[in-house]
């Protein structure tokens, strides 16, 4: 099925093509005593609601060019709304399902003047504009989830900076106010770390973690488990919150799961190749098998502890080369259970958090498909659905 719902910048279009759509905005409405000279009853019109965050919508960036995150009904396919979010921003969604925050940076005329740095408050319902929480500068990059995640209860905001060191900027979301900023020199990635505060990924290849960051902020480095200079992990990680378990994946297709807490314990790692019946991949030159690779490479469905990861036939240093395949991991099993092919390359993949997941993929064109979880057949196919990282509620 094709659908049009996907196009992102005529509001009213949106408005018409997907019932209760919003964009923070209200349409215009004629005064009420206003007469059509062909004799046309004026329309009405009003704000729309809609629902606070469901398990099986998938909110869709623009790309790297394009502003807005599209919110899309997994089911129907068709657009909820879209947040405001601008270029090189980075969503996080409140676990109790009051709002969307964005962590951007604008500028006073467009793309110079006075640069403002800021996390904003969007009502989940009516996407209007609550607050803005003013921040000190942050990373201006696209394409990572893990630039800014919150604790489990909502209350903090952790939003990467790189000004001109590496750093964290906490946030009091419940207070709306900017706490402080943590160095955290060498570290990026940030990993949730409920009831401890939050660790990240080191360049010397191990996790730090940063206990109690809004007060004394304590950091801790464990030991090393991977080797960022020979076969480093991909960024765009998963997350089990109901685990408290971070899964991530190597650039040969190594598994690594790591038990989060105050001292996070990390997994030997597994082969995904070997999970599937193949010899593992290695990093020698012109070694050609199924690699994992692209912008979102990997999601995780928590009620199945499946991982689905994006393949193709490469060798080592392809990881930007899009899927051709979909390969479904049961983690604990250490078993690939699926493969699922996909009709065209694509660079981005999510899946919803249902006992019977969908799939939401994209390209660089803004073709999104939506897939299900379980034989891959494509169920909704949009147009101009956005070409950047796609996220869920309460996902990964």
């Amino acid at each position: 099925m094709k659908s049009y719902s996907g196009f992102r910048f005529g509001v009213v279009a949106a408005l018409a093509l997907s019932g209760p759509a919003l964009y923070g905005i209200a349409a215009f409405a004629p005064a009420a005593n206003a007469k059509d000279p062909n004799g046309l009853e004026p329309e009405e019109s009003d704000t729309a609601t809609i629902e606070a965050p469901q398990a099986g919508w998938f909110y869709v960036r623009g790309g790297w060019e394009v502003d807005g995150t599209a919110i899309y009904d997994g089911k129907s396919g068709k657009m909820k709304g879209i947040v405001a979010s601008s270029q090189l921003s980075d969503m996080a969604i409140d676990p109790a399902g009051k709002y969307y925050y964005i962590s951007e940076t604008i500028w006073s005329k467009g793309n110079r003047g006075t640069r403002q740095d800021m996390v904003s408050v969007y009502d989940s319902q009516t996407l209007k504009l609550v607050t803005e929480i003013p921040i000190p500068s942050r990373i201006l990059v696209d394409e990572r989830k893990q630039n800014f995640v919150l604790s489990a209860d909502g209350r903090w905001g952790f939003i990467y900076s790189f000004s001109p060191a590496q750093a964290v900027n906490v946030v009091d979301l419940a207070k709306r106010k900017f706490v402080k900023t943590v160095e955290l020199p060498g570290c990026a990635a940030l990993i949730p770390n409920p009831g401890v505060g939050f660790s990240a990924l080191c360049s010397d290849g191990t996790m730090a973690t940063v206990t109690d960051p809004a007060g004394k902020a304590a950091i801790t480095h464990g030991p090393a488990f991977f080797a960022a200079s020979d076969d480093p992990i991909f960024e765009n990680f998963a997350y089990d919150k109901a685990k408290n378990t971070a899964i991530f994946v190597s650039y040969t297709g190594l598994v690594y799961t790591a038990k989060m807490g105050a001292s996070p314990e990390v997994s030997a790692p597994f082969s995904l190749q070997e999970a599937a019946g193949y010899a593992p991949a290695v990093t020698k030159p012109l070694s050609v098998a199924w690699y994992p690779g692209s912008r979102q490479p990997a999601a995780y469905n928590a009620a199945s502890g499946e991982l689905f990861v994006l393949m193709h036939m490469g060798e080592y240093w392809s990881h930007k080369a899009f899927g051709d395949e979909i390969w479904v991991l049961d983690v604990a099993a250490r078993k690939v259970v699926r493969r699922l092919a996909l009709k065209e390359p694509v660079g981005h993949i999510e899946v919803t958090q249902q006992a019977e997941p969908l799939i939401f993929v994209n390209d660089e064109k803004s073709e999104g498909m939506i897939l299900d979880g379980r034989t891959g057949e494509e169920l909704h196919r949009i147009e101009t659905a956005g070409s950047g990282v796609i996220s869920v509620a309460s996902g990964s």
